[in-house]
This record gives C-alpha cells, structure tokens and sequence, in this order.
C-alpha cells in the first residue's frame, strides 16, 4: 500500500533575542533560499513571510521527513548562507527552539493569506502577543519564562 498524508504546518521561529536584523530589502533572497531548502527535502512550500524578527513558513512535509530534523535544517543551512551572503550584518543566529501549528484543507486559504499579510499584521499586533496566541488556540501549555 502506498503512504498518503496530508499535514499542514505553519511554523514559525525567530532570531535569537527576536532581535530585529532581517532587513525587508534582502527578506525575499531568504525566502527564496529557505524555498530551496524546502524543496530538496520533498516539501511544499505554500507561503513563507515574516518581520525583521521571525518568520512563518506553510508548508507540509514529505513522509520521509521528520517535523524536528525538517527545521533543524532549515535553521542550519539558512544561519549558514546569511552570514556567508553578508545581506543581514546584525544577524547573530536563529533562536534554539520553533513553533510548529497544524491545520487542515479548510484553513489552508486562510493560513497562506495569514503568512502573506504578516506586515500588516504587526502593525496591531507584537509577536510576543502572536506566538502566545497560536500557543494558546493549540491548546498548547507552556510556561512564559521558558517562552523569551
């Protein structure tokens, strides 16, 4: 029998400190890199988009392909290429752990509208206030010393 899956994922992480180093002028050369990535693993990258001090992917992952090694990766390779390229002077690295949400066929609209509109987005609402939110509506516990 052959393997069939469909998983959604938003995931989001952020620069360490959420320091806010990702220029919007070199974000789209990120993106684009962070794309390949994708790719090579199989994946599908649905949106990807983000601030100055994280980002959102929406993506689904090939079944060959683990959720902690699929991030483990794209953190890697991509804190690798933006000290290489030199595009993101002030960037130190990504912070240690991510968001992972799930979703289904019938938010998948609204998710890449949610990724795409990111800027607008923050002009109300900080990350801080975002992230605690999707833990929150997940039904994820956490405790907010271990959050920043």
């Amino acid at each position: 029998m052959s393997t069939f899956r469909q998983i959604y994922y938003q995931i989001v992480f952020s620069t360490k400190h959420r320091k806010p180093v990702l220029s919007i002028e070199h974000e789209d050369q990120l993106y684009k890199y962070i794309w390949g990535i994708v790719k090579n693993k199989n994946c599908k990258l649905y949106r990807i988009n983000g601030m100055p001090d994280h980002i959102h992917l929406f993506t689904d992952l090939h079944p060959s392909v683990s959720l902690s090694s699929f991030v483990k990766d794209i953190k890697v390779s991509s804190n690798l290429w933006i000290k290489q390229s030199g595009l993101f002077p002030d960037f130190e690295e990504w912070q240690s752990g991510y968001g992972a949400f799930t979703y289904s066929e019938r938010e998948k609209d609204m998710m890449i509208n949610y990724i795409k509109n990111q800027k607008e987005h923050h002009e109300n609402e900080s990350f801080e206030v975002e992230y605690k939110n999707l833990l929150e509506s997940h039904g994820v516990e956490f405790d907010e010393k271990y959050l920043w």
